[in-house]
């Protein structure tokens, strides 16, 4: 298959889940060497350029154990599956065993299978690592315990919370420096000098199964995070930053297979720095649910060189489902934002439909919820105007919009252009409750002199616009609360 795109465009699938929900359509069970053509067909209509099949990594008895003793887990499976049964929980995704498809989801072969048949319809596949932690019953525990952050048995005495003696071995479990413990998982040692090249190992298992990574949590393995989080118990801080070291070695040996940084705390820069090629862009999404149209404005304002490698959503497995926490018209325009913007773009299963219920990672089945019909053909007309070369590989400009001395609406207004090869296009958004007006400076020489029509492609509406008015003081735009433009120029014969 050719090079990535420059920009490209993801979706992710629970797989355990879809897997289920395949297997009650069909009535019997669905494994990823199983799957019917017509879903591979589906998923590929889409228009993406990648799937991520989140979770397919063998699943941890123990931790399966631990999370049904756990009141506050079951509570939040009960809020998702009000029938909730206790077989529902089929562990975590992010408590790995053991970095090998999981039987249940049909093993190597059919992550094998599953990869060949997204392949044969242009689609790359991306899996998870899970850098920080391991499950109590992955096999270096026992082989490796210095690959482990470890403590004492005053720990284990002091600290049940975050300390765990497995015959007579205290391993701290795993966790972020903000938050308790991670009970169900033990704490890796990024120092230690065996256990990177363990990493590595796994590493170029993982890559000759799949064309990127999707990596856990992974500012919490930069060389300061991890030094700030564990002090002493660490040992000696490397000369060397973990992901430099492993995406270097990784990249060498498989070129052109792409990592991903699911990463927090503005250290987003820093993980590019160190090889990481997107990494989330959470800070758009906070700005976009509860922040205003300026604050959104000045993060596009950004480098060039940053922004082109930031993942944009508004939904993931993480967050709450885009449904539930915007309004429809402010998910519509939010999604609208994201899906183009440069950088990767993610959508998540069930985003189109409108579901609403946020699911544990933990459970392998889903709630029904009725399809949004209205949601789910905007969706489809939005995903059929982004698939355009334009969007993957062409020149983005934040454009310049202004106002007048009566009317300061226009501060709500933010808008862009893609151009490439003459191919131009135009969105504008209007980020706030309230009706808004401006002159948006479309950035684009080319225009002067000459007549254009402008399409929306998601409301079907056509403009008739003189170039030089374009230019300036800028095409005049009116739009409603929470409303959009998603305009194609084209010149008027």
């Amino acid at each position: 298959m050719s090079n990535w795109p420059r920009y490209p465009t993801l979706y992710e699938i629970n797989t355990w889940v879809w897997l289920s929900e395949l297997s009650r359509k069909a009535g019997k069970p669905v494994d990823l060497a199983s799957v019917p053509a017509a879903e591979w067909d589906a998923v590929a209509a889409l228009g993406f350029d990648a799937v991520w099949f989140m979770g397919v990594w063998e699943r941890s008895p123990a931790g399966i154990a631990i999370a049904n003793q756990n009141p506050s887990l079951l509570e939040d499976f009960r809020r998702a599956l009000p029938d909730f049964r206790p077989e529902d929980n089929v562990g975590s995704p992010y408590c790995v065993r053991r970095y090998e498809a999981d039987k249940h989801l049909g093993g190597p072969k059919g992550l094998s299978h599953a990869r060949k048949e997204l392949a044969k319809r242009g689609l790359r596949l991306i899996l998870d690592f899970v850098p920080n932690h391991v499950a109590p019953d992955h096999p270096w525990v026992s082989e490796h315990p210095e690959y482990f952050i470890l403590g004492t048995a005053d720990d284990a005495a002091n600290n049940p919370a975050s300390y765990i003696n497995l015959n007579g071995t205290v391993f701290a479990c795993g966790k972020d420096p903000f938050f308790p413990a991670w009970p169900d998982v033990l704490q890796l040692n990024a120092f230690q000098p065996g256990l990177r090249l363990a990493v590595l190992a796994t590493l170029s298992s993982i890559a000759s199964q799949c064309d990127g990574v999707r990596c856990d949590m992974a500012m919490l393995l930069m060389n300061s995070v991890f030094e700030r989080t564990w002090r002493t118990r660490a040992g000696a801080r490397p000369a060397t930053e973990y992901w430099l070291h492993v995406i270097t070695a990784v990249k060498q040996a498989h070129p052109g297979f792409l990592f991903i940084a699911e990463a927090y705390w503005d250290l987003e820069w820093e993980l590019q720095q160190q090889g990481f090629d997107f990494c989330y862009d959470k800070r758009l999404y906070d700005r976009l649910e509860h922040e205003n149209a300026e604050s959104v404005r000045l993060h596009l304002c950004a480098d060039a060189a940053y922004q082109n490698k930031l993942l944009r959503f508004i939904e993931n497995h993480d967050e709450p489902r885009a449904a539930s926490a915007f309004t429809p018209a402010k998910e519509r325009t939010a999604a609208v934002t994201t899906s183009t913007l440069p950088g990767a773009r993610l959508f998540h299963e069930g985003q189109f439909e409108g579901r609403k219920v946020r699911l544990p990672v933990f459970l392998g089945r889903s709630p029904e919820e009725p399809v949004e019909k209205e949601l789910q053909n905007f969706y489809t007309k939005l995903l059929l105007a982004i698939n355009s070369p334009v969007f993957r590989e062409g020149q983005w400009i934040l454009c310049e919009r202004t106002g007048w001395p009566d009317n300061t609406s226009f501060e709500s207004v933010v808008a862009w252009s893609w151009n490439r090869n003459g191919d131009l296009y135009l969105i504008v958004v209007n980020l706030s409750e309230r009706a808004a007006q401006a002159h948006v400076r479309v950035g684009c020489d080319n225009l002067k002199g000459k007549q254009w029509r402008l399409t929306d492609l998601l409301s079907d509406g056509v403009y008739e616009r003189d170039g030089d008015e374009m230019l300036s003081p800028g095409l005049h735009v009116d739009l409603q609360p929470w409303n959009y433009h998603f305009l194609r120029v084209c010149r008027r014969d």
